[in-house]
C-alpha cells in the first residue's frame, strides 16, 4: 500500500518562508505527476503547484514567483518551498501523487500539514 507522508509547515509571519516535504513509499513502480494542494477553512481544495516526472511545472497564479516545487524521482519525494508568504496562504497543504503500482495507477494523498501565516 502506497503512503504519502508530509513534513514541514507551521507558523510564520507574513513575508517569511516555509518548506514542505512529501515522501511516497510502498509498492511504487513509478510516479507520474506530483502536486501540492491546499484547503483553507470553508474553501474548496485547490491546486497550488504540480510537477511532471521530467520537471515540467505548473503554479496557480497566486503563488507564481513565490513558491517553488521540486521533486527527486530517485527518492520519490516532492518539496514545496514557499517564500514571501501572505496571510491568504494560510491553509492545510496536501501532497498528491499519481502512482503506478503492479495493480494499476492510483492517486494518493498525504495527511495534510497546517501552514499559518500571520499578518
Amino acid at each position: 500500500q502506497v503512503a504519502l507522508v508530509e513534513s514541514g509547515g507551521g507558523f510564520v509571519q507574513a513575508g517569511g518562508s516555509l518548506g514542505l516535504s512529501c515522501v511516497a513509499s510502498g509498492g511504487i513502480l513509478s510516479i507520474d505527476w506530483m502536486a501540492w494542494y491546499r484547503q483553507a477553512p470553508g474553501e474548496q481544495r485547490e491546486l497550488v503547484a504540480s510537477i511532471s516526472p521530467t520537471g515540467v511545472t505548473y503554479y496557480t497564479d497566486s503563488v507564481k514567483g513565490r513558491f517553488t516545487i521540486a521533486r527527486d524521482n530517485a527518492k520519490n519525494t516532492v518539496d514545496l518551498q514557499m517564500n514571501s508568504l501572505k496571510p491568504e496562504d494560510t491553509a492545510v497543504y496536501y501532497c498528491n501523487a499519481n502512482v503506478k503500482e503492479a495493480r494499476g495507477r492510483f492517486s494518493y494523498w498525504g495527511q495534510g500539514t497546517q501552514v499559518t501565516v500571520s499578518s
